[in-house]
């Protein structure tokens, strides 16, 4: 047995009872811890708040009263007659009465100070040398040490450069020799034109000052407060052994860490609630803390509460759980008892719920289908009974059947053999049919080849058509251009009497020139030596003059050859423009031959197309027939194989039909043992 097995819960109202138990307890539980955590969160992030006020307010107090003393330091810094006593006071050569004065007026300014402030223990003006003769003080305090630690810390103020230097408080003071503990202000008074009058300014405040300043921050019921260095040791405490230790809390380096909370658990794992903000004199940091337990404590109702809750809950839930299995649990096992009385074959058990829930619905659905069940089996019963009667009809019919089937048989036998007679003179009629189809195909095929011979006659008497056309076309306007080239060669035979004409004019012209150059010699010859130069002008216009009439003569053959080779040209081209004529009229007469020749070899291949078509169908209609002869054969042979399997299948009905009579038999016998079955039913 598993253990899913062993576990498993038989009842549903206990299931019920449990599950809303469960339920209601969880919810409880779970609400009551939701609220707790959440109020213990709530009130942990408001102290948070106003404990981060409340330290910003305390650090802005302590932020002041140390910018006060730096203004201090500052004032005293600029102080031209602090600055001039103690030039005075470093010259070798002063006299010791003036060096008094000046040490009197000193000290006298430092216990004014001292004396104005109660939370200073003392101040003092310090030697670099660190010598006590060469340092001043103010009233009440101890003398100067020189330990390696104080000469630290003076180098520290000296590299410092005239800044102000804060020391963290320190259980007997800066010099450890006082009996409280301090915090220490240094800076040092430079003086640019004479270096020896240098001193370092202390002011020594009492820890005690700023446990009264911060004497009103109060976390919590066992809340502390505390200042920390960059390097998050204590600087100032309560309690004064904590000093220079570092912080016990999770909080890291202060440098750069703004204002803000967190909540960190210390070294004993308490939950601890840190509040800090950065003071912006001295760059320390101070911190509030405060255990978280001191703000929760009222939460800690709210958890007595929830589980006052998670008991009522319990209780009520015990009650709900006992109601719903009463409610569910029991109508539904009478239920299943009723079903197993059902399965046992008694279907008139009946339901006697009285209620409008799903459970009363329940009930009535049962009822109603143990009615249709009873009205079932009755049906199945009277179903049975006239499956027995038609079974006795059935085996009547069977053997009446199977008798016809019999006489079926013989029938078909004779159909069959005068099928087989028709079908041998089919094929007889067929063997004709396929020798008329050859005889046709060979029509057919001579009658294609005449086709085709026509229809290239066509396509030459097409082309030679065509060709005449194209050499009308060209003879055409080759007499165009003939006749062109007459009207031209006139038109040039024209143009040459015009050239003719013109020359004549030149000729004249010429002559004329001639007859100027003479007449222009004779006077250059009676001017003497002064007509000279127009003597030799006379004779270049005497030699243009002959030298243009051999131009003209030359100019005046060509045109007379020309003239003559354009007669002769249209003397030939007039000759044979007749000719050209009677070519054009014998082209044309031929195209004309072609046209009406294709024409009628268009007529002449559209008979033979229309004796191809009737030829074609003389053709299929002689192969329907043959194909119809072919199917007649087919349907005989189809038919006489049909009535043998008609015969076949009258044989197999007759033995079908006995099995037929012999299955009638076993209904009836399968009605019977169903009537005995369905008689252990009680309606």
């Amino acid at each position: 047995m598993t253990t899913k097995q062993r576990f498993r819960i038989p009842y549903i109202g206990v299931k019920l009872f449990l599950i809303i138990v469960a339920a209601v307890v969880l919810l409880s539980a779970a609400v009551g811890l939701i609220s707790y955590q959440t109020s213990k969160s709530i009130i942990t992030e408001q102290v948070s708040a106003s404990s981060t006020l409340a330290v910003a307010q305390a650090a802005d107090k302590l932020d002041f009263l140390f910018q006060q003393y730096e203004g201090l330091s500052r004032q005293l810094a600029v102080d031209s007659t602090l600055k001039s006593d103690m030039e005075t006071i470093s010259r070798p050569d002063i006299g010791i009465v003036e060096k008094n004065t000046a040490e009197e007026r000193i000290r006298r300014r430092l216990d004014s100070i001292k004396s104005s402030d109660d939370r200073l223990l003392g101040v003092r003006l310090v030697s670099k040398s660190l010598v006590d003769s060469m340092s001043y003080k103010s009233s009440g305090i101890s003398n100067l040490r020189s330990d390696e630690g104080i000469k630290r810390n003076i180098g520290l103020i000296t590299d410092a450069g005239g800044q102000t230097v804060w020391f963290p408080a320190q259980q007997k003071g800066f010099f450890s020799a006082y009996a409280e503990p301090t915090l220490t202000l240094g800076r040092l008074l430079r003086n640019m034109k004479n270096p020896q009058a240098e001193y370092i300014l202390l002011f020594e405040i009492k820890e005690q000052a700023l446990d009264q300043m911060l004497a009103g921050l109060k976390l919590g019921e066992s809340g502390h407060t505390v200042m920390l260095d960059s390097a998050g040791n204590i600087v100032h405490a309560m309690d004064r052994s904590q000093l220079g230790q570092a912080f016990g809390l999770p909080i890291g380096k202060t440098d750069g860490l703004k204002e803000g909370s967190l909540t960190a658990a210390d070294q004993n794992g308490e939950e601890q609630i840190v509040v800090y903000k950065p003071l912006g004199s001295t760059k320390w940091l101070l911190v509030g803390y405060a255990p978280v337990s001191d703000f929760v404590k009222g939460t800690h109702k709210l958890l007595y509460a929830t589980i006052i809750v998670i008991v009522a809950a319990v209780a009520l839930a015990l009650l709900i759980g006992w109601y719903a299995g009463r409610s569910v649990g029991r109508p539904l096992g009478k239920l299943c008892k009723l079903m197993e009385e059902g399965e046992n074959g008694n279907l008139a058990v009946r339901t006697r719920f009285r209620r409008g829930d799903e459970i009363g619905r329940l009930g009535q659905s049962f009822n109603r289908m143990m009615e249709h069940i009873s009205g079932l089996v009755q049906k199945t019963q009277e179903s049975a009974q006239a499956v027995l009667d038609t079974a006795g009809e059935l085996q009547q019919a069977s053997r009446s059947t199977s008798m016809t089937a019999g006489e079926l048989a013989l029938a078909s036998r004779g159909i069959a053999e005068g099928a087989a007679h028709l079908a041998a003179e089919s094929e007889t009629e067929s063997t004709l049919a396929e020798g008329m189809t050859g005889k046709m195909s060979q029509v057919a095929e001579a009658n294609g080849m005449v086709e085709s011979a026509a229809a290239l006659v066509r396509d030459a008497s097409g082309q030679g058509a065509d060709y005449m056309k194209q050499l009308v076309h060209k003879t055409g306007q080759l007499v165009h251009r003939s006749h062109e080239i007459v009207r031209g060669a006139e038109e040039l035979k024209g143009h040459a009497s015009s050239i003719d004409k013109l020359l004549e004019l030149m000729n004249t012209i010429t002559k004329q020139t001639n007859i100027l150059s003479m007449n222009a010699a004779i006077e250059a010859a009676r001017a003497g030596s002064a007509g000279r130069g127009f003597m030799v002008v006379a004779d270049q216009i005497r030699l243009l003059a002959e030298e243009s009439k051999q131009s003209i003569r030359m100019a005046a053959e060509m045109t007379g050859d020309i003239t003559r080779g354009v007669e002769q040209t249209v003397e030939s081209l007039t000759a044979v423009l007749p000719v050209y004529d009677e070519q054009l009229q014998s082209v044309q007469e031929a195209s004309s031959i072609f046209q009406s020749v294709k024409h009628q070899m268009d007529d002449v291949l559209a008979r033979i197309e229309g004796s191809s078509a009737s030829i074609d169908d003389v053709s299929a209609a002689q192969q329907m027939l043959a194909s119809s002869i072919g199917s007649i054969g087919s349907v005989v042979e189809e038919t006489m194989a049909a009535t043998e399997e008609v015969a076949a299948m009258s044989s197999q009905q007759h033995s079908v039909s006995e099995k037929l009579v012999a299955l009638s038999v076993r209904l009836e016998e399968t009605s019977r043992g169903l009537q005995e079955s369905m008689a252990s039913f009680r309606i």
